[in-house]
Parts: C-alpha cells; sequence; structure tokens
C-alpha cells in the first residue's frame, strides 16, 4: 500500500503532540460524571452570567453582540479572553487535527482511533458551545470583529454533533484504509484466543521445553507479540465502523469485526472516558473467558517470575516472553477495571476478580527483574547486534538484486551501527541510543511502501522480519524503560479510583492475596507516566492523587498488620497470664486433696485445664485462631518487607516505617490499657502482672524482626522511654503517672486514714482490719516483688518522677508543720532552752497547741519516705541486675566522699546515687523540694519544728494504737515512721540553711529523751499505757540516723529503760497472742 514519502516523520510526531489534546478535552468529561462544578470555568456556573450564556448557546455559531441578553459581558470581556483562552485553543487544536489528518488516516491506524476518539470526547462536551461562543463574543467586544478561526470552529462545532455520522461521511474517499485492517487477520485472532489454547501451546512456560530454554525467543512479526490487544480491537471496532462498507465485502473483515465485538462491551477512549460497542450482550460468556484467562496469567507469570529470579541470565534469550506476558496481563487487568466500572449487569462474579492482587503483584515482580537486571539484558544482545544481527542483516543487503542509493546508504549505516557495539561499553556504563536508527527504519518503510518504489518490501519479506527482529533487539539495550511503560503502564488506575480501592479492600480481607497488597501502592509509581510535558498543568493533581492513594495504602496495610499483631498478643498475654502465681493455688489444692484421699468440689465439675495444653496436637489438620493470625501476619509482612521504598513523584515511601509508626502507637495505647486503671473505682493493675503482660507483648514485638526487616528495639526504646515520663508525645497520661497517681491518692491516701499500716519485717505496707473493707490488698501492690516489678516498668526516670511527687506531698506537709510552728514559736523558743526544768516545761507544754496535727503530719512524712525508701531498694535491686558494673562504680564513689568536699559537690554525687536508688545521708529530692520554701526566720523555724517534735512524742503514749508489735517490728498507727522522717528532714533543712545536722539532732536528742523521761514519772495509767512502745522511737531515730550514735543515746537516755522497754513490749505481745 502506497503512503507519502514524509509519513512517518509527520505520523510520529502528530500522535505525539495530539495527545496532549487529550487531558484538555477530558477536563470537561470528569466533572459530568462526578457533578463537581469547581471543575468547570468559573463563567459557566455564574449566576450573573447564566442568561448570557443561553443566549450564546441558544444562537451558536451565529454572533449577535448588540443584544441586550450578553450586553452584561462587557464588563468581564478581558478576564473571559484570558481565562477561556486555554479551552478555546484547545478546540482549535482539534479543528487543526482533524485538517491534517485527511493525508494521513489512509494507511496510519493509530492517527485514525486518535482522530476518532478527538472527536468523540469533543461531541461529548456539553459545555463546547457556551466557552467558544463566550470567548468569541468577549472576542468581538474586545477587537470589534471574531476570532479568525471562529467560523471554521464553530461549523465544525455544529457538523460534529454526530461525530460518527459525519466522520463515516468524511471516511468514504479512504477506503484503503481496510487494507490495514484486514492485515491484522493474521495477527489478532492469534492474540484473541482462550485460557484453554494458552494452556495447551505451554504459552509463556520456559521450563516446557528445557532443551530450548537458552534458544533465544524468535517471530516473524516481533512488535505484533506484545502489541496490545486493547489497541487492535480499537483498530478494529472504529476502522470499520468508519469504513463499514467493506463488512458486506470482504469476509476476513467481518471475522475480525465480528471477534472484536465478541470480546468487549466497550472501548477506552481516553483514561476513564469509554465508546459503547453495544448495549446488549453475551456478558457471562464474555467475562468467563477473561476470567479463565486472568486464571491461567496468573500461574504463568508466577512461574516465569520465579524461574527468572533464580535465572536471570534468561532474560537475555527471553525477554521476549517477559514483554509478552506483561502485555497479556496489562490487557486483562485493564479489560476487567472498564468493564467492571461500566457494564449494566452488576450481579455477575466473572466482574469481580479478589485475586487481581495476585496478577499485578507479578506483573510488579517482571517489571522489577527487569530493572535490576537491565545491564544483563544489555551485554546479551550487544553481543546479539554486532555478533548476529548485523552479519545477518549484511548478507541479506548483499543479496539485494536492486537497492537504490538512499535505501543502501541507510541500511549499511545499520550494519555499521551494530558493528561497532561492544560489550566493554555496557561494562562502562555508556549510555546507548538507537532512536535514530528505528526512525530511518520507519522512513524506509514508507520509502519502499511508495508506488513504483525500485526496492519494494512486500517484495523483500525477510529483510523486513529481519529489521523488526533488530528494533527489538536495539530496544532491549537503550529502551527497557520505555519497554516497561509500552507494555506494562497501569497508570489507568488513577482514574479509576473508587474500583482501585475496592480491589485494595478485597485484598486485604482475604488472607491467601494480602502477601500480594504491595502492588497497590507500587501502582502509584505508574501514575506519572500518564502526563503529558505539553499539558504540565495536570501533573499536579495527579502527583498529589498518586501521593495520597500510596500514603492510604501503606497506611492501612500497616494498620492491618497492627490490628493482627494486636490480636496475638493478646492470645500470647491470655496463655502468660495462666502462668501468674495466682493461678497455682487451685491446682495444688487440688493435688493436695487428691493427695489426702478428701473429695472436694462439686460432681461433674470439670478439671481446670493446665497451661500448655493448648500447644498439644492430636493431628496436624487442627489450626488454632492463634494459626490463623500467625498465617495472616506473615502473608501481610511478607508485602510490607517487599520493597525497602518506594519512589512517587519526587517523594519516597517507606513501607516498614508506617509499621513502626503504627506499632509504636498501639503497643503505647497496650501499655496503658494493660494497667486496668479505672478513675471511678481506683482500680489498678498490679505491677507484676502488667510486667508480665508487657513482657509477653514484647516477645510478640519481637518475633515481627522474622517477618519484616525493622529494629523492633527501636520501638521499645521509644515507647518505654516515653512511658517513663508524666507524658507521652501525644500529651496522654502513661503508666509513670498512673502508678505515681494511685500510689499518692490511694494506697498511701489510705495510709493516713489510718485503713493501711507499714510493716517493717515485711517491707511492705500492709491493710488493717477495719469495719470498711478496703476494695484492693496494700501488700499485692507494695511487697518488694511489686516495687521491683514497678522498678521495671517505670524505669530510673519514672521513679525519679515518683519521688518527686513524693516528695512535693511532703513539701505541703513541711509548709503546714511551719506554719504551726510560727504560731507556737514564742513557747517553743522557750521550751528549746528550758529542758532542764522539768516543772517549766510542762507548764509551757500546755501552752502548745496542735501538738497531735505536727505529730500527724510528721507521720505522713514518715509513711511516704518510708515507702519511697521501699522504691529506692526495688530501684537499687532491679539496676544491680541490669547494670551491676555501674551500680558498684556509683556506690563506691559515694562511699568515699571525703569528708571536707564541698556541700554542692557533695550534693550531685549525692543526686546520681540517688537516681540509682542508693541511699544517702542527705535526700537530694527532699533538699530539692524543701529549697522552694522561703519565709523570714527559716533557720529558726527549722530549729523550732525539730523541738516542737521532740516534746510531743510524750502524747504518743496515751493512744491505743501507738502499742509496738514485734512481729512487724513497728507500730499499727505507723509511728515508727516518725524516725525516718525526723532524720531526712533533719538532715534536709539543714542542708539548706548550712546549719550542723549533727548539732541540731543532738539537740532534739536531748529534748526528746528529757520529755520521755517524764512521763516515766506518771502515775495515770491512760496517760502511760504504751510508754515502752514510744521509748522505743528513741532507739528507732538513732538506729536510722547516720549522724547519731548508740553512745550518744546512752548518755541521754538510760539503755537498760530500753531494754526493759524490750522485754516490755515482747512480753506483752506473747500475752496478747496467748
Amino acid at each position: 500500500m502506497s503512503v507519502p514519502k514524509y509519513f512517518s516523520s509527520s505520523s510520529s510526531i502528530l500522535n505525539h503532540i495530539f495527545r496532549f489534546v487529550f487531558p484538555h478535552l477530558v477536563v470537561f468529561s470528569p466533572f459530568q460524571a462526578c457533578g463537581d462544578p469547581k471543575a468547570k470555568p468559573s463563567y459557566l456556573v455564574d449566576k450573573n452570567l447564566e442568561s448570557a450564556v443561553k443566549f450564546i448557546v441558544r444562537k451558536f455559531p451565529a454572533v449577535e453582540t448588540r443584544n441586550n441578553n450578553v450586553t452584561q459581558l462587557q464588563k468581564e470581556k478581558s478576564e473571559i479572553l484570558k481565562n477561556l483562552a486555554l479551552y478555546y485553543f484547545t478546540f482549535v487544536d482539534v479543528m487543526e487535527f482533524k485538517t491534517v489528518n485527511f493525508d494521513l488516516t489512509k494507511n496510519y491506524l493509530d492517527l485514525v482511533v486518535t482522530y476518532t476518539t478527538l472527536m468523540t470526547i469533543l461531541s461529548r462536551i456539553e459545555e463546547r458551545k457556551a466557552i467558544i461562543g463566550l470567548y468569541n463574543y468577549a472576542h468581538e467586544m474586545t477587537h470589534g470583529a471574531s476570532d479568525r478561526e471562529y467560523p471554521r470552529l464553530g461549523q465544525m462545532i455544529v457538523d460534529y454533533e454526530n461525530p460518527l455520522k459525519k466522520m463515516m461521511e468524511e471516511f468514504v474517499p479512504h477506503g484503503k484504509v481496510r487494507y490495514a485492517l484486514i492485515s491484522l487477520h493474521m495477527v489478532y485472532p492469534r492474540r484473541n484466543l482462550s485460557a484453554d489454547q494458552w494452556r495447551n501451546a505451554q504459552l509463556l512456560s520456559l521450563i516446557s521445553a528445557p532443551s530450548t530454554m537458552l534458544n533465544p525467543a524468535q517471530s516473524d512479526t516481533m512488535p505484533c507479540e506484545y502489541l496490545s490487544l486493547d489497541t487492535m480491537e480499537k483498530w478494529i471496532v472504529f476502522g470499520f465502523i468508519l469504513c463499514h462498507a467493506v463488512l458486506n465485502s470482504d469476509a476476513a473483515a467481518l471475522t475480525l469485526w465480528k471477534l472484536a465485538l465478541q470480546s468487549s462491551t466497550c472501548l477506552c477512549l481516553f483514561r476513564d472516558e469509554v465508546f459503547h460497542i453495544h448495549k446488549a450482550h453475551l456478558y457471562v460468556r464474555i467475562g468467563s473467558m477473561h476470567r479463565e484467562r486472568r486464571k491461567f496469567l496468573r500461574s504463568a507469570l508466577k512461574e516465569l517470575a520465579t524461574v527468572l529470579a533464580d535465572q536471570p541470565g534468561l532474560l537475555g534469550p527471553k525477554a521476549l516472553f517477559v514483554f509478552m506476558a506483561l502485555s497479556f496481563a496489562r490487557d486483562e487487568i485493564i479489560w476487567l477495571l472498564r468493564h467492571a466500572d461500566n457494564i449494566q449487569k452488576k450481579s455477575t462474579d466473572d466482574f469481580i476478580d479478589k485475586h487481581i492482587a495476585e496478577l499485578i503483584f507479578y506483573m510488579e515482580e517482571l517489571r522489577a527483574h527487569v530493572r535490576k537486571y537491565g545491564p544483563v539484558m544489555q551485554r546479551y544482545y550487544v553481543q546479539y547486534l554486532s555478533g548476529f544481527d548485523a552479519v545477518v542483516l549484511n548478507e541479506l543487503v548483499q543479496n539485494l538484486s536492486v537497492c537504490p542509493e538512499d535505501e543502501s546508504i541507510i541500511m549499511s549505516s545499520f550494519v555499521n551501527t551494530m558493528t561497532s557495539l561492544s560489550v566493554k561499553q555496557v561494562e562502562d556504563g555508556e549510555v546507548f541510543d538507537f532512536r535514530g536508527m528505528r526512525l530511518d527504519w520507519f522512513r524506509l518503510q514508507a520509502y519502499t511502501s511508495v508506488s513504483k518504489a525500485s526496492l519494494g518490501i512486500a517484495d523483500h519479506k525477510e529483510l523486513g522480519k529481519m529489521m523488526n527482529t533488530i528494533i527489538f533487539h536495539t530496544k532491549m539495550v537503550d529502551s527497557l524503560v520505555e519497554m516497561l511503560v509500552e507494555t506494562s503502564d497501569l497508570s489507568i488506575f488513577c482514574f479509576y479510583s473508587r474500583a482501585f480501592e475496592k480491589m485494595f479492600q478485597q485484598c486485604l480481607e482475604l488472607p491467601s492475596q494480602s502477601r500480594h497488597s504491595i502492588c497497590f501502592p507500587l501502582l502509584c509509581t505508574h501514575f506519572m507516566s500518564c502526563t503529558h510535558e505539553l499539558c504540565p498543568e495536570e501533573r499536579h493533581h495527579i502527583g498529589d492523587r498518586s501521593l495520597s492513594l500510596c500514603n492510604m495504602f501503606l497506611d492501612e496495610m500497616a494498620k492491618q498488620a497492627r490490628n493482627l499483631i494486636t490480636d496475638i498478643c493478646t492470645e500470647q498475654c491470655t496463655l502468660s497470664d495462666q502462668l501468674l502465681p495466682k493461678h497455682c493455688a487451685k491446682t495444688i489444692s487440688q493435688a493436695v486433696n487428691k493427695k489426702s484421699k478428701k473429695a472436694t468440689g462439686k460432681k461433674g465439675e470439670p478439671e481446670r485445664e493446665k497451661p500448655g495444653v493448648e500447644s498439644m496436637r492430636k493431628n496436624r489438620l487442627l489450626v488454632t485462631n492463634l494459626d490463623k493470625l500467625h498465617t495472616a501476619l506473615s502473608e501481610l509482612c511478607f508485602s510490607i518487607n517487599y520493597v525497602p521504598n518506594l519512589a512517587v513523584w519526587e517523594h519516597t515511601f517507606t513501607p516498614r516505617e508506617y509499621l513502626t509508626s503504627h506499632l509504636e502507637i498501639r503497643f503505647t495505647k497496650s501499655i496503658v490499657g494493660m494497667t486496668m486503671y479505672n478513675q471511678a473505682t481506683q482500680e489498678i493493675a498490679k505491677p507484676s502482672e502488667l510486667l508480665t503482660s508487657v513482657r509477653a507483648y514484647m516477645t510478640v514485638l519481637q518475633s515481627i524482626e522474622n517477618y519484616v526487616t525493622i529494629d523492633i528495639t527501636r520501638v521499645f526504646n521509644n515507647v518505654l522511654l516515653q512511658q517513663t515520663q508524666h507524658l507521652d508525645s501525644h500529651g496522654e497520661p502513661t503508666i509513670t503517672s498512673l502508678y505515681t497517681n494511685w500510689y499518692l491518692e490511694t494506697l498511701l491516701r489510705q495510709v493516713s486514714n489510718g485503713h493501711i499500716a507499714y510493716f517493717p519485717a515485711m517491707k511492705a505496707f500492709v491493710n488493717l482490719p477495719t469495719e470498711n473493707e478496703l476494695t484492693f490488698n496494700a501488700e499485692e501492690y507494695s511487697d518488694i516483688s511489686e516495687m521491683r516489678s514497678l522498678s521495671e516498668l517505670l524505669g530510673p526516670y519514672g521513679m525519679k518522677f515518683l519521688s518527686e511527687s513524693l516528695m512535693w506531698h511532703i513539701s505541703s506537709q513541711v509548709a503546714e508543720l511551719k506554719k504551726l510552728v510560727v504560731e507556737n514559736m514564742e513557747v517553743l523558743t522557750q521550751m528549746r532552752t528550758s529542758f532542764d526544768k522539768p516543772d517549766h516545761m510542762a507548764a509551757l507544754f500546755k501552752k502548745l497547741t496542735s501538738v497531735d496535727s505536727v505529730l500527724k503530719r510528721m507521720t505522713i512524712i514518715g509513711v511516704i519516705l518510708s515507702f519511697r525508701s521501699l522504691a529506692q531498694e526495688a530501684l537499687r535491686d532491679v539496676l544491680s541486675c541490669h547494670i551491676p558494673f555501674l551500680v558498684s562504680s556509683v556506690e563506691d564513689f559515694k562511699d568515699h566522699i571525703p569528708r571536707e568536699t564541698d556541700m554542692k559537690v557533695a550534693m550531685n554525687v549525692y543526686e546520681l546515687s540517688s537516681a540509682a536508688g542508693l541511699p544517702c545521708e542527705i535526700d537530694p529530692a527532699l533538699v530539692v523540694a524543701l529549697s522552694s520554701q522561703k519565709s523570714e526566720e527559716e533557720y529558726k523555724i527549722a530549729c523550732l519544728l525539730m523541738v516542737f517534735v521532740a516534746v510531743s512524742l510524750p502524747t504518743l503514749a496515751s493512744n491505743v494504737m501507738s502499742q509496738y508489735s514485734p512481729a512487724i517490728e513497728g507500730h499499727c498507727n505507723n509511728i515508727h515512721c516518725l524516725a525516718k522522717a525526723i532524720n531526712q528532714i533533719a538532715a534536709a533543712l539543714f542542708t539548706i540553711h548550712k546549719g550542723s545536722i549533727e548539732d541540731r539532732l543532738k539537740e532534739f536528742l536531748a529534748l526528746a529523751s528529757s520529755s520521755l523521761l517524764k512521763i516515766g514519772q506518771e502515775t495515770d495509767k491512760m496517760t502511760t499505757r504504751n510508754r515502752e512502745s514510744v521509748y522505743l522511737l528513741l532507739d528507732m531515730i538513732v538506729q536510722e540516723s547516720p549522724f547519731l550514735t548508740m553512745d550518744l543515746l546512752e548518755s541521754c537516755f538510760p539503755y537498760v529503760l530500753l531494754r526493759n522497754a524490750y522485754h516490755a513490749v515482747y512480753k506483752q505481745s506473747i500475752s496478747a497472742n496467748a
């Protein structure tokens, strides 16, 4: 078939340039579909211009600028010209394309389809007359005349009201297009086969014939093997619609026509714009045929990808198979996408494919192989071109009987170009470019196809076949990326967002398909390939859509994985909970009773299952819920771990970071949730139980590293470190704040109310028998194991916050004590110097007010300090296990501070020691807390506070609860905690005021012993009922103090009294127990 001499260059350029017209035209179609008024030019929706626009459309294409209906356009004319210019000249471009197309569409099917598509989309734009007319009215008002293109453009719009009818009339003189269409009768039927025919031919299989595995894949029509089936169908349908007369005279044409109609119900015009071929069709047959094709392609592409992953060298000889597979799969995916969105019968399942993700995934895997092993393919085809293709082509050229000079020069350049190639160019990273060679071959085809050509290509078919093969081989060297776009670009998903998201959700819902879910974010990398350099205004819109979809997909995948992990953690926490000591009592009881042959429990009561029974399998078919969760998680994690990162529109996404982020958030919420804190009832989980649950949770999270390459230690560090602070990074309360509040507001408050006592012998707080039983057992929250668990959970930072909170409460109590001292300052000043005058002291003591309040507040301080002592000891034990060498170094440093060391330096050492849980002579946290209190005569008040406490001690003897209990090594009303309070408060206050701690404590001891000795002379039994128990306080104070000694006590208070006191309280305890 003859064609114009410059057809090759012109057609290539036209097809490239006029593709940019489509985006501008289709701007109007989407808002018609989804009703988005924002997409329209503002003048078309302006209520003030509505009547003018309707008048222009009614009169189109005539122009009447003096009519009253359009006078209101006068003010807006310049803005209309400016804003509608892009749309107007897009329509002009369509008109120009129509003018050129008459000379080109005879033999070039792509131009036929492009022309048909343009005119069809143009006819669908409802606002075309309004835009063109509005622009022209504004132009005439501004320039005094219509735009020079307007008459032709207006006539074209009117002519193409029914585009197909008009184009059929235009194509009557161009009947030779049928020859190009009929040339498909060998290619199209071979491509449009059923899945069974593909299967019988073992299509795309590399292992069906092992002996030929290394042989290069060959075909006489190489470019047709991976040509899109969708493209051929558009050629056939649109071509025969325009030249329909040939269907009555040519059986081959009619066969092609019927076959194309039986394959689809609608064709793609551009993106999501479709052309419905017919309204009624055999949906079931069409759907089942394509469903079977997809089923075959899934297995075929999986086999191909697996073989190539193992033997990437086969990408060289079998590259054609790869691009055929990609093209076949792409055709089926786009067919499903188009028909699922446009078919009328929604009931059939053939248009819903829950396994579509698997097919897309294998496509992405093949694309990844091509990109990764591109240099392997380059080496193979560079050697192929220089060592075989050049030789064969040279022989064919030499054997030509006639070869004009121009054609000879072109073919000689082909041979020379290929001969000059070498593997070294690949190794040196040289960039190859064979575009000129391919365009020369395009021109040569044009030269040899014109009528009366000296060298006719039809007479030298071997030359044509060889050149087609060579062109394919050159593309394997310099155009691999372009080949991937040509055969496997799925950017059309960008315009089917709803269907795209639905497919993704179906993929996640099916556990067997979730391993392929990464293909959806990967598809977002395709979207920018649908943009055109001549239409830059849509790049941002498409780019933003690709980013938002990719982000949404990765986020949903991470959420799904997080939910699975959470379910597994819940199961593991339940199993871990069964191993807690509290659950073993019943088992032990049953064992004891069984041994003693006692009948217990109700008859028929099922025996409690022992932990670990769930791991015993009777057969392999038994699948537990935990098995299902692990399977689903491993599948999804495979997808998340498939690629380290994705590049989408100059942005990089890292799937694993999405999972890490979600795990951090969920781990944070889970830890806080596992405390089971109820503010209304003040219930909270025991620290040991929470620690067990957290460890079970962490064990599961650590196992995630077996599935995904993430640093789970980083998650632990981020989350657990935040939990040691008062609030986490989101401003939410942490376990540190929850437990701190609970211990202060619940446990210690009940101690102050007399419901709980601190038992030094047990190193725990214990509930006292009262009328109103507490809802919790204090011992279960404060014994050494619970405090160690608390230290493990909160860490040094959290324990420091707990200490600071305790110190704040102590500070508030000290502030109240100072107020009481100020109220009694005059009396206390006299008492301080009159301790050797018993009668005068007795008279002064009667003048004191709020004596009980002072002792109660000091006792509260002592209780708080006792609790802190337990917490510090537990912290020291925990740190000694984790960092023994560091703790021992800190301890050694503290123990060897020289006495002459400056107090500021010493306090820094104490602060370090306190952070490690080590006891210090002076509590640095208490010093900091009390330093904020400033008033006049602060030092004097501190001295008088010690006097107040010392002279108030004898009143404790009259309290019935002041009896000392040897079993608990303390008093039930917690007055034994006064020893710690007196020492710690004195040390802190006199450090702040730079006084002598030792001198002030000696003064306190003198006053206290003097006051206590007086009650030995009392005769009132009620006043002295617990005299011996109170005497023991002096011994406790000295034992607790690093500044006082027993020798000093002996000089103030006879030791025989202490010995007798101990004897009396032990004797009293024995008799009480008896």
